[in-house]
């Protein structure tokens, strides 16, 4: 977990829920925000019309699709660390350079990893309804771009456990 810089830092926190399509981003993003009275804001909508489109019809994303996306996340990130409030932002950040661009907005930036075998994710992906990702080769290409962030970079938590108990785990995770 990163370590905390300023005394802003004590009273709001920029929070990122990380993991690949289908480990609950959303779910324990909100259930976080909820917790700790932020607002939660789902990365998903600020992708491009281009990007949803790509996602619908099976098409993974690539570097490129995701830039414009991620420099718009870090600067929500950067406008809630100016006016010292807190967020939840529910995003894939696959790769280690991907939550680089998000701490741009936020050297301080907290990352909560949602982590779960194929089995897990496959299972939840084919029971929503109304999602633009789909697809098992979206799936397998998340999790062939996934860098694992490690103990100095995130809190990783595994999806088996439920989301009340992934949500509770990361907020006593975040006291000092």
């Amino acid at each position: 977990m990163m370590v905390e810089t300023g005394a802003d830092e004590t009273r709001s926190s920029r929070i990122l829920v990380m993991g690949v399509s289908g480990s609950g981003k959303t779910h324990i993003g909100r259930l976080v925000a909820e917790r700790l009275g932020a607002e939660f804001i789902d990365g998903d909508d600020y992708h491009s019309p281009a990007s949803i489109d790509k996602m619908a019809r099976g098409v993974p994303l690539n570097d490129e699709d995701r830039k414009a996306w991620l420099e718009t996340l870090a600067r929500k990130f950067a406008e809630y660390r100016k006016r010292g409030a807190s967020v939840v932002i529910g995003c894939s950040a696959l790769k280690r350079r991907y939550r680089d661009t998000l701490r741009r907005g936020d050297p301080s930036l907290k990352i909560l990893f949602l982590s779960g075998d194929r089995e897990q994710l496959h299972q939840r992906l084919t029971s929503r309804e109304g999602h633009f990702f789909k697809g098992d080769r979206m799936l397998d290409s998340q999790l062939a771009d996934l860098e694992p962030p490690g103990e100095d970079e995130a809190v990783e938590l595994n999806i088996a456990l439920s989301p009340d108990r992934l949500a509770d785990g990361f907020v006593q995770r975040l006291a000092p």
